[in-house]
């Protein structure tokens, strides 16, 4: 199996590579985006999808040798939804059979959440499944940085789509890419009508990332965001 440049960016579930450390997995069904990003020994996931298909995006990474050599992998959930956060403990089991060290983070109103396996605000029951309650090693603020390897990417509290969506954005000299889960996607924005949402914030929080310098917004779902400001502005315009 190929990794395809990302102009091309196939319909299929084919690994998309975003130049120097970032690999981008096409949610199946309705599971979210999946990410990874490695640097050196370290590897950083973002977000799980809703653990039906968990098994694919693990073995397309071990057929591409994504994670050959790697020691340890955070997994990071930008909100609390169950289809970012309902693969979570599989793929974690498997990284560790893998004699992987796994460790879990999210902004600290997502990480309570998690940890209460409150399902109110979670919505697993809306995919006909159940969300078990699981402990978040690093429960993180506003400006906070996730290391991997010799990377740092900053975390951005983004609330609107949930109390605590966040935002990854890393610059690495090379690209400035920005994990937006469900807060921004090309063209539109996630729904601010369930549990938690708020579309007053949700506005707040889009005038703040659009100060950001970004080649590439890696939403939860759907297309690359090419356009960062201009999509913004566009969004803003009619939110």
């Amino acid at each position: 199996m190929r990794i395809s440049p990302i102009e091309e960016f196939p319909r299929d579930i084919v690994p998309v590579e975003i130049p120097p450390h970032t690999t981008m997995l096409r949610g199946i069904g309705w599971d979210s985006n999946v990410y990874l990003v490695r640097d050196g020994r370290e590897a950083l996931v973002v977000d799980t999808g809703t653990g039906v298909n968990w098994h694919v995006y693990a073995e397309i990474w071990e057929r591409e040798g994504l994670l050959n050599g790697v020691e340890r992998v955070t997994i990071f959930n930008t909100h609390e939804h169950f289809d970012h956060v309902g693969g979570n403990m599989a793929l974690a089991d498997w990284l560790k059979g893998k004699g992987i060290e796994v460790l879990f983070a999210a902004h600290e109103v997502t990480a309570k959440t998690l940890e209460k396996g409150d399902d109110y605000v979670i919505l697993a029951y809306s995919y006909g499944r159940r969300f078990e309650a699981q402990k978040v090693d690093l429960h993180m603020r506003e400006g906070d940085a996730l290391k991997v390897g010799s990377l740092e990417l900053e975390l951005i509290h983004t609330p609107g789509h949930t109390a605590g969506s966040s935002c990854l954005y890393l610059d690495d000299g090379e690209t400035r890419v920005m994990f937006t889960g469900d807060t921004v996607f090309k063209g539109t924005v996630g729904r601010v009508d369930l549990p938690t949402g708020n579309g007053w914030k949700l506005q707040e929080s889009l005038e703040r990332l659009r100060d950001y310098d970004v080649d590439f917004g890696l939403p939860g779902h759907g297309w690359v965001i090419k356009d960062w400001r201009e999509n913004i502005d566009e969004i803003l315009g009619w939110l």
